[in-house]
């Protein structure tokens, strides 16, 4: 790979935390918390999860070292207190009512206002920031890029499974729970900084949202860093899925950010059917077809995603990451999704603490593929991580 990389990388992943011996959820974030980095393992709304935020990074095999160090002192951690570790969209075993919101004055309020929503909000995902220029080209690239984010729902689905361990016969149940959330979706449809924060600020009056940190669209630009953030993903077993899901989206990045410097126009899709794309994704994976927003059309997945890889090779060789994400897509798209082999294994005995334990040992390491990468990362400039 590049030494220098391109547009800098960083990753907030979340983690739910279950019962090393009954494999179910636990309440116990505030504890392992005590005994990790507060700037970099924080808690979410849910005390059965944690989140943890990389560094920032030029390079992606260096930013994939990170994410692995990072896992292997959250999971060594929970261990000695008899916690397992689990990245994925949902886990299948849990009882709602025996979970609790993080008692700070945020989450009490969330829990507040909306209920259900909260109190359900027992899912996990990943989000990519990549470098910008500015918030106005983050604000234009969002647009630009939003066509093609249901390739990266579907590269990462990992939550087949509601919390009693119903088949909901999605490959990602997360998305369908994260969009009942008043402020989440498509990119928001303005032209500007200027205009998207008078968008935010009119939510906020409307009292719908306390504020900007609750804006949850799939693409949205830091109110605190030069960043576009990706979120439509489900959190992932595996980092080398991260590793292609952040390769990817740098690449896109780069390639609408130059179609903007030159004047070209972005692919013009009407914002319902990419809607419907990403229900397609959330619902098949890797392992049925994906919308063809181009044509409105349903093609195999295999081939919507070699199409979207191809059209970013001039921007993946420029960054030095063509040869890695090309392995890594092959290796993904044999293997399928995290959801299929979590069907799989399930087939095997019937019994969902096998579920539980293939992501738990994914989690920790097993069954990575890219084997060019090895030990912890450089020092990180700083951490980005969602307030």
């Amino acid at each position: 790979m590049a030494t220098d990389g391109g547009r800098k990388l960083g990753v907030e992943e979340e983690f739910h935390l279950i019962d090393a011996t009954t494999r179910r959820l636990v309440t116990r974030a505030p504890e392992l918390l005590e005994r990790l980095p507060g700037d970099v393992y924080v808690e979410e709304l849910q005390r059965c999860v944690v989140e943890v935020n990389s560094g920032v990074f030029p390079d992606l095999a260096d930013l994939r070292d990170d994410l692995t160090h990072l896992r292997r002192v959250l999971v060594d951690t929970a261990a000695a207190l008899g916690i397992g570790v689990v990245a994925a969209g949902a886990v299948p075993l849990s009882v709602p009512a025996e979970m609790a919101v993080t008692e700070t004055p945020r989450y009490r309020r969330m829990l507040a206002d909306y209920q259900l929503l909260a109190r359900e909000q027992l899912i996990c995902g990943t989000q990519v920031h990549v470098d910008v220029a500015d918030r106005d080209e983050a604000v234009r690239i969002a647009n630009r890029a939003a066509p093609y984010l249901p390739v990266f729902l579907a590269l990462s689905a990992s939550s087949p499974f509601w919390a009693d361990g119903t088949d909901t016969g999605y490959a990602s149940m997360r998305c369908l729970v994260w969009s009942r959330w008043p402020t989440t979706g498509p990119a928001a449809p303005v032209q500007s900084a200027a205009e998207y924060d008078r968008l935010i600020a009119d939510l906020v009056a409307s009292g719908v949202i306390s504020g900007p940190g609750m804006v949850y669209f799939d693409l949205r630009p830091s109110d605190r860093y030069s960043t576009l953030e990706l979120r439509v993903c489900d959190s992932c077993p595996s980092v080398d899925t991260i590793a292609l899901v952040a390769g990817l989206f740098r690449a896109l990045v780069e390639r609408e950010a130059a179609a903007l410097r030159e004047g070209r126009p972005p692919l013009q899709v009407s914002p319902t059917l990419v809607r419907a794309a990403m229900w397609r994704a959330a619902r098949s994976g890797l392992e049925g077809d994906l919308v063809d927003v181009e044509a409105a059309a349903p093609r195999p997945a295999s081939e919507v995603v070699e199409d979207l890889i191809r059209s970013l090779r001039p921007h993946l060789e420029s960054a030095g990451d063509w040869d890695v994400i090309s392995e890594l897509a092959a290796v993904t798209l044999k293997e399928g999704s995290s959801s299929a082999r979590q069907r799989r294994i399930l087939r095997r005995r019937g019994r969902l603490t096998d579920v539980v334990d293939l992501l738990a040992a994914e989690t920790a390491g097993g069954g990575d593929t890219w084997t060019g990468a090895d030990g912890p990362g450089g020092v990180a400039e700083h951490v980005w991580h969602m307030r």
